[in-house]
């Protein structure tokens, strides 16, 4: 089965749907999601989206705190870019629906790690949520757009998927992509003349993670496969609290808990973040992230705590609501005592390459949201930024389709996907237990500190997995697990040469065998592009 549209939104976050209510403006548009829609990252965000909105906030302040974070990698113009849509793009979506925290000109400002302000917009502690819940009521009421749900996207469409590639030239150019249908268990076509990555990052591919199940780092694998360049994938950003509990399952604990006096101590009851830097917890999320990894190795211990006992029981309840509440499920009175706490793999700063409208390498592609390399975050995103740029992005994209729109031809008929072959069982057994051999060695080689050796010897045993599940992916039809897997050791493998490329420390990535920043050599993106086959 074949559906035809203007523009194609692969992933239902912030992006994705901001984008798509933009573009639905001047063309028909398909969303796309892998499970139900309101399963994204974008929901479990809890910070907010930093934007200038008082004085004595200015943009420029805004720009430098990005600019410092992301340790001297950071596009300046993408950056400036991005800061001045903040406030266009808060009201905007303040008109959707979205409700803030304070009012229109009055927003209740948070302060998080590495701001020099208070600038951070939120609803409560769950803005991801209230942004993500008033994007779906106003996408799912327009005429223009069809959101398609339990749809996995298999690949995107290039002319190397055609019968007849002639005349498109040796730059790949997308068409729509082949997209799985897990209800009907069918392979489906999505046709289009544009289409946008809007699939999020890839937090699953390490054992500890804020992410949900369906971050498997499918569009950056996807775009690769298909001929994009891939920029800046080995820094990673540790959030430096999840809950530490059985039951907790990697639950976040987020930063504005640090921006409201939370303090960080370790079972003894001793303070230790002054040790690492002067701004103490609101130092940016690599450093806290790292102190904590420090502390615990020389402690043994499984866990630091949190303590916000002294904020108040009516403060917390109020500023705090949901992460108050998952705390008093598991047993835990944050306003009586101190929160277990770990570091988690948290968001990719790196992924397809962007230029400063979300074009890709790749003819009438998009990206934007984690799945994009813009230029913003560099080698660490400053918090809250992670919302605005996906936000700011969309708009980009949007803007830029719809100047584009008109000039792009229909795309050519698409041959049906070719579902021959049969499931080994015997043999998927093997390549299933290659997901859990996969995150583990993530985490220990591939984590917050790194070394050469590690990053050899998970380099090799990433190599023969990439080799065996895409051999299996080959031969046999197509299951959604087998894909996502195929996702994952491909990503996980560009994660690994990128950190191996990168002979210095510079912001989330911190190898012990090259402690030092370089500037004379590695002040530049770490690009990888898949070579012709």
């Amino acid at each position: 089965m074949t559906y035809d549209s203007d523009i194609l939104v692969i992933g239902s976050g912030i992006g994705g749907l901001y984008f798509a209510l933009k573009a639905a403006a001047f063309g028909k548009v398909h969303v796309v999601t892998k499970k139900a829609r309101w399963d994204s990252t974008t929901n479990l965000a809890q910070g907010g989206i930093a934007s200038v909105m008082s004085k004595p906030d200015s943009y420029e302040a805004h720009i430098r705190d990005t600019l410092t974070a992301g340790g001297g990698l950071c596009h300046r113009d993408v950056v400036e870019k991005v800061v001045e849509a903040g406030p266009p793009c808060i009201e905007e979506l303040s008109r959707i629906g979205v409700e803030f925290s304070g009012k229109p000109g009055r927003y209740d400002l948070g302060r998080e790690g590495g701001h020099s302000h208070s600038r951070v917009v939120h609803a409560a502690d769950f803005t991801g949520r209230a942004i993500e819940q008033a994007l779906i009521r106003a996408t799912r009421s327009h005429p223009n757009i069809e959101i398609y749900e339990h749809h996995y996207c298999i690949d995107l469409i290039t002319q190397h998927h055609l019968k007849n590639p002639n005349g498109f030239g040796k730059k790949p150019s997308c068409f729509g992509a082949y997209v799985f249908d897990s209800e009907e268990g069918r392979v489906e076509t999505f046709r289009s003349r544009v289409t946008l990555l809007a699939t999020g990052g890839g937090g699953r591919i390490y054992f500890h993670t804020t992410n949900p199940e369906i971050a498997t780092a499918d569009g950056v694998a996807m775009a690769y496969l298909a001929g994009a360049r891939i920029g800046n994938l080995e820094f990673v950003q540790f959030h430096p609290t999840t809950l530490y509990h059985p039951e907790g399952n990697s639950f976040l604990v987020s930063e504005a808990v640090r921006g409201e006096g939370g303090r960080l101590i370790l079972k003894s009851g001793e303070l230790f973040m002054k040790k690492y830097h002067p701004m103490a917890e609101l130092a940016p999320r690599d450093i806290v992230a790292r102190a904590i990894d420090s502390e615990l190795k020389r402690t043994g211990d499984d866990c630091v705590y949190l303590d916000v006992t002294h904020l108040g029981r009516d403060f917390l309840q109020k500023r705090f609501p949901t992460i108050f509440a998952r705390c008093a499920e598991l047993g835990i009175d944050m306003a009586a005592q101190p929160i277990p706490v770990v570091p988690a793999a948290h968001y990719f700063c790196g992924g397809v390459v962007t230029d400063e409208n979300g074009k890709t390498d790749i003819e009438n592609l998009y990206a934007c949201g984690e799945v994009a390399m813009t230029g913003m975050h560099g080698a660490n995103r400053l918090a809250s930024n992670s919302l605005l740029e996906a936000v700011a992005f969309a708009k980009f994209s949007a803007n830029e389709v719809d100047r584009e729109l008109e000039k792009i031809a229909a795309p050519p008929d698409i041959p049906a996907w070719d579902e021959s072959g049969v499931f080994d069982s015997e043999e998927w057994v093997i390549v299933s237990h290659d997901r859990h051999t996969l995150t583990r060695m993530m985490w220990d080689y591939v984590g917050i500190v790194r070394s050469n050796n590690r990053l050899r010897k998970a380099w090799e045993r990433c190599h023969l997995m990439v080799r065996d599940v895409r051999e299996f992916y080959r031969r046999n039809p197509v299951r959604v697990d087998v894909v996502e897997l195929r996702n994952m050791v491909t990503a996980a493998q560009l994660l690994i040469e990128s950190a191996i490329q990168r002979r210095e420390s510079r912001g989330l990535h911190y190898n012990i065998d090259y402690p030092h920043r370089d500037d004379v050599n590695y002040q530049r993106d770490t690009i990888i592009k898949k070579e012709p086959d």
